[in-house]
């Protein structure tokens, strides 16, 4: 596993199945980290389902290449991003198989001219298969954040993806409860469509934390779609506020974590007898 020296650190935002707006989360994330002033790049690792160019409203876009066929990151609304999805045809499937995928991601990941980030976030692909864990494996990963919706049914591949971290050693900064609650426009009243306090329970299971719950709310799919995410679109937003607290939420685990790390090493005291 080797490690690009201009990347400090690097998140993957990860779930266990797909519709649980991961991507959404993902993107929304990377862009509350530049709003505190960090360097940040986006990596679309979603090899078979490219959405990261269409939220961030650069479809038409292909990146510059280097004498040495070394590709310039993408800027969008601040951040540097790469993705599959500017080097093909949006209509074109890719009927690949894993290794294909697999070796076309990593390409990207270190074929990239990443300019000295702080965070580099990447968005996985859904599910926990053999192109999830090759990727856990070579893809020298700080911290891992799994997306879920309070429903049973994506709690039990949340913990699926979270058991596939554990295994190759990743540790999980936290947890994150999309679509908690929906808040009708007409009468205001707000409803536990997919259940109540899933991502808490799974959060207590694991001893990991809940770094935060965002709404199902039609105005963030509507942005996204409009290649404006939420904390571009609304900055001084309710929602955009909640993405900055779980983006802090966030650092702070893995600020937590990189600290418990040094004190598993013994400490060298020099001393003149």
């Amino acid at each position: 596993m080797s490690k690009l020296p201009v990347i400090k650190n690097t998140i993957a935002v990860a779930s266990g199945k797909g519709g649980v707006g991961k991507s959404t989360t993902a993107v929304n994330l990377a862009l509350a980290l530049l709003k505190s002033g960090a360097r940040v790049g986006l990596l679309d690792a979603d090899i078979y389902g490219p959405s990261q160019p269409l939220m961030l409203g650069v479809t038409h876009v292909r990146p510059a290449l280097t004498e040495d066929k070394k590709m310039r990151p993408v800027p969008a609304h601040g951040l540097q991003t790469m993705s599959i999805g500017y080097l093909v045809d949006e209509r074109s499937p890719m009927v690949w198989r894993g290794p294909m995928a697999t070796g076309a991601l990593l390409q990207l990941f270190h074929d990239t001219l990443w300019d000295h980030l702080d965070y580099l976030i990447i968005d996985l692909p859904p599910g926990t298969g053999d192109i999830q864990l090759t990727l856990a494996q070579k893809i020298p990963l700080s911290g891992a954040v799994i997306v879920t919706t309070p429903q049973e049914l994506a709690l039990l591949d949340a913990r699926r993806a979270y058991e596939m971290f554990r295994k190759v050693n990743v540790p999980v900064l936290g947890m994150i409860e999309n679509m908690s609650l929906h808040r009708c426009s007409q009468c205001l009243h707000t409803e536990a469509i997919f259940g109540e306090g899933g991502g808490q329970r799974m959060a207590d299971q694991y001893d990991i934390p809940l770094l935060g719950a965002l709404p199902l709310d039609s105005q963030i799919r509507a942005e996204t779609d409009k290649g404006l995410p939420t904390v571009v679109a609304e900055p001084t937003s309710q929602i955009t506020a909640r993405y900055v607290e779980i983006a802090e939420a966030m650092v702070q685990s893995l600020l937590a974590q990189t600290k418990a790390n040094a004190q598993q090493f013994p400490k060298i005291v020099i001393q003149n007898d």
